[in-house]
């Protein structure tokens, strides 16, 4: 008999389920979103009503504001993420394969995570420019420790059995790392940058806030010193759905490297 048929049977029922919630959902979080705006009696300028959230939406897609400002944003988060994931998996490699050297920088590590980024920017702004460079170089430093991390984790993940039988067969260091370490390291390596893809959007953001004419982060500021506060909703909202298909991306990523990892349909037991 075949025995992953229950639980694939429960995965498509959950994933239904949830299509299912997510209109309900929405429409509850719009409805409570109404009655706190009417119950308070609140005025636009501190609580708009996601009718005049709309309004401003379809206002500044129209004339072409947001998706300007969007794509500056998205154009330093891909760049970001892009150079700290390979900035990290660089250094994480050597790391997970000498303790010696991992006893040595591992303090440094550590000691640059322990700042904020928000206390880094505005040095990186004023050494780089208020330009793309020092939005990149935000978003690259707050996605490096994550994904370094799991670097780390992954490759010692893999078990020295599969290195003696690799080296018993008499494969080179490239094979060992390329059909071996690689792929039994890509799970916990994907993770982390699901993990990144978010982060990058909060470090594009922050960027944006210490210094720039142009962005999300920058709408969000015009929004705020208008008081207009749909404005805000509006490119929060942005960002959202930005790190949404951003981490969406990565899990169909992660669907297509892990192939392998799905048992066949008709395996038994």
């Amino acid at each position: 008999m075949k025995k992953d048929k229950p639980d694939r049977r429960s995965t498509r029922r959950g994933a239904h389920t949830g299509l299912i919630l997510l209109p309900f959902t929405v429409s509850l979080a719009i409805l409570v979103w109404y009655l706190v705006v009417w119950l308070g009696e609140l005025q636009p300028f501190i609580l708009p009503t996601p009718g005049l959230v709309m309004q401003r939406f379809l206002q500044v897609l129209g004339n072409g504001t947001l998706l300007r400002h969007f794509w500056v944003t998205l154009g330093e988060v891909l760049a970001g993420l892009a150079l700290g994931a390979l900035a990290a998996i660089v250094t994480g490699y050597p790391l997970a394969k000498s303790r010696r050297l991992e006893r040595l920088l591992a303090p440094y590590i550590v000691a640059s995570q322990s700042v904020p980024v928000v206390a880094i920017a505005p040095l990186l702004v004023i050494w780089f420019g208020p330009g793309l460079l020092s939005k990149v170089l935000i978003c690259s430093l707050i996605v490096f420790f994550p994904i370094l991390i799991n670097t780390v984790v992954g490759v010692r993940a893999v078990p020295e059995d599969l290195h003696d039988l690799m080296r018993s067969l008499k494969a080179s260091r490239w094979q060992i790392f390329s059909l071996l370490e690689v792929p039994a390291a890509m799970p916990v390596l994907l993770g982390g940058l699901r993990i990144g893809a978010t982060l990058a959007v909060i470090g594009a953001v922050v960027g944006e806030f210490v210094g720039s004419d142009r962005g999300l982060g920058f709408l969000i500021n015009v929004g705020r010193g208008q008081y207009d506060v749909a404005l805000v909703f509006v490119a929060v909202f942005s960002l959202v759905f930005m790190a949404l298909v951003l981490y969406g991306l990565v899990l169909l990523a992660e669907r297509r490297l892990l192939a392998w990892q799905q048992r066949p349909k008709d395996e038994l037991i």
